[in-house]
This record gives structure tokens, C-alpha cells and sequence, in this order.
């Protein structure tokens, strides 16, 4: 894949060589976002931040990520405070807001969206989200925590067992993790969900031509040997009301007692957050907050890695970081990573 000045629409964009270049560039940013060193490749760049749905993780971290690099950000959030409320098309939002920028990261609550304003923008789009569709950037961070996850544990991703629980229709997570793990070789998928939130069949037929091994069920129980649990919390943003979200909030729980009794005690366990922690919801319980195996912050740390690596390919400067690098003069205690 030629990177340079691409948009970054889709996972079906990538193959393994891709994947294994963008996670080497992943690795050469640890010393930045660890604030070890800075490096000021992108000074004077213009990232357009475009959240058009409610995010926190996501927006900041893609913020974050180029203010690593050296360069700036401009942020548009909610879909109230932008022209579109006044009814502006995607194609013109792009066409003027491109000229601000040198490259926009968008998440957009309808399926598409991204895509169609890529078409208009005369700069790389990232894709942030597009409603139940894809998150390619969330995607190849959970892979890129997969791969280190088990690397720590002496395994690779091939010939791994993952576990996809919770709201698996409308989770875009497991929609894009899933086409970039269909890559890999001899997996096996348990994927736990009530029926009315089964993975869509578009997915499984990628994995299933893919030759990986899935099994579909409604039980916790089954999955005990599994090397991945990847829990997703209720999407309320895409029923039709939260009343009928609140059908199956709660039901695909996981505490300490869930996991100790279901799960082999180095299992990892994932989350692509925010959980939810409401007590009528409580998919991924506090009290696991102290077991080494939960790796959600180190998944949400990893995504600013992510991000400043497909930055610094979009825009063409990922020989030329080190060469822009200079010491941090402020204190820092930010850990060393894996």
C-alpha cells in the first residue's frame, strides 16, 4: 500500500505487509508518546479534527497524536455546532474544510459518511467511526495490542482462540477487527451475543472464506480456553430507543467471579471502551481493575501509537521523525510500555 497522501477509509485497504509496516512506525513512536523524547516532524501541520458524533477516546487521541508529532489541531464536534445542521452536504464541508487542513480525522454517526466526504476533500481523510460500518484505526489498535498481548505470553495470532462478547450487530469494533484478524491463519471465534445482536452475516461470510473456525452461541460457558476475551458494550446510540437497548443491557457481564470461573487465568481481556458502568449495565466490572490480564488502558495508550504512525505515513514523513527528535525538559513519569 502506497500510504503517502491516501485516506485511511477501511481495513479492507490493508494485507499483512501493510499492517507489519504501519505496527513497526507504532513502535518507533513509543519514545513520544512515552515522553521520553519529542520530535517536531510535523511542526506547522493542520490535523482537522471532525467528531460528529460523541466521542472522547477517539477525538483525543487522534488530538493527541499529531500534537506529538509537532503539529496542530482544529476541532468541529457535534453535528449541531457544524454547518451541516443547516443542511451543507458532505462534499462542500469537505471542499472548504480540506483547505484548512493537511489532513482531517472524522468519525460520523451514518454508515458511509467518511467515505463520502473523502470524496470531496483534497486532503487524507481518517476514518474516526461511521456509525455500525468500520473503525479501521480501533481495528489495527486492538490488533496491535493482540499481537503484544501475546507476544508477553510467548504466542503469536495465528492458531489463537478470541471470544467477541456483548452487541456484536452494532459494534463497528468487531466488525473491523474481525476482517484484519481473517488475514491470519487458523483462528478460532466464539462469539457471544444475544440473537437479536449477532454478528452480521457480511462478517461472517469474511471469516468463513477465510477458513477460521466460528461458533455462535448465547452462553458464557464454552470458551474457556480462550486467549482474547473481547467484551463491547450495548450501542444505545443505534436502537431505536434506549428502551429497547435496555432489553439487553447487562445481560453478557463480566466480573471477577465470570472470568475466574469461564476463562484460563491468562486470558486477555480487551475492551475498546468507554464500558459501561452503570450499575443496571456493569459489562466489565471495577473489581477486575486490578488483574494484570485486563488491558484496556494499555488498548487506549496504544492508540495514539496507532495514530502517530498513520500520520506520519499519510503525510509522508515516517523516514524523517528522528531526525526533527529533541529532549523533553518537564518532568514525565509515563511508563515504559511493554
Amino acid at each position: 500500500m502506497n500510504f503517502t497522501g491516501s485516506n485511511i477509509l477501511s481495513v479492507d485497504q490493508f494485507d499483512i505487509d501493510s499492517i507489519q509496516t504501519i505496527f513497526a512506525i507504532a513502535d518507533r513512536m513509543q519514545p513520544y508518546a512515552r515522553r521520553q523524547k519529542r520530535t517536531k516532524v510535523l511542526d506547522g501541520a493542520i490535523l482537522g479534527n471532525l467528531f460528529f458524533e460523541p466521542s472522547t477516546r477517539t477525538r483525543v487521541s487522534f488530538g493527541t497524536a499529531f500534537n506529538l508529532l509537532g503539529g496542530e489541531v482544529r476541532e468541529t464536534t457535534g453535528m449541531e455546532s457544524s454547518a451541516l445542521a443547516k443542511g451543507e452536504s458532505l462534499y462542500d464541508t469537505a471542499r472548504v474544510l480540506s483547505s484548512y487542513s493537511d489532513v482531517i480525522a472524522m468519525r460520523h454517526p451514518k454508515s458511509g459518511a467518511v467515505a463520502e466526504f473523502a470524496e470531496g476533500s483534497r486532503v487524507p481523510v481518517i476514518n474516526g467511526g461511521d456509525g455500525a460500518n468500520e473503525h479501521p484505526t480501533q481495528a489495527l489498535l486492538d490488533l496491535y495490542t493482540i499481537k503484544k498481548e501475546l507476544a508477553y505470553h510467548g504466542h503469536g495470532v495465528d492458531g489463537m482462540h478470541i471470544c467477541m462478547m456483548g452487541d456484536l450487530k452494532f459494534g463497528r469494533t468487531v466488525h473491523s477487527l474481525s476482517r484484519l484478524l481473517a488475514m491470519y491463519k487458523d483462528i478460532r471465534f466464539t462469539l457471544i451475543s444475544p440473537r437479536e445482536l449477532a454478528m452480521p452475516d457480511s462478517v461472517l461470510d469474511v471469516l468463513a472464506k477465510a477458513g477460521h473456525r466460528v461458533t455462535i452461541t448465547d452462553q458464557v460457558s464454552g470458551s474457556s480456553d480462550a486467549d482474547i476475551v473481547y467484551q463491547t458494550r450495548i450501542q444505545q446510540e443505534r436502537f431505536t430507543t434506549p428502551q429497547e437497548a435496555d432489553l439487553y443491557r447487562g445481560k453478557f457481564r463480566l466480573n471477577s467471579e465470570i472470568y475466574t470461573k469461564h476463562y484460563k487465568p491468562n486470558t486477555v481481556i480487551m475492551h475498546p471502551l468507554p464500558r459501561d458502568s452503570r450499575a443496571e449495565a456493569n459489562e466489565l466490572d471495577n473489581d477486575l481493575n486490578q488483574n494484570p490480564n485486563l488491558a484496556i488502558f494499555r488498548q487506549a495508550d496504544n492508540g495514539v501509537l496507532i495514530r502517530m504512525a498513520l500520520f506520519a505515513l499519510t503525510l509522508g514523513v515516517a523516514e524523517q521523525v528522528e531526525k526533527y527528535e529533541c529532549d523533553v525538559n518537564w518532568y514525565s513519569s509515563k511508563p515504559s510500555g511493554y
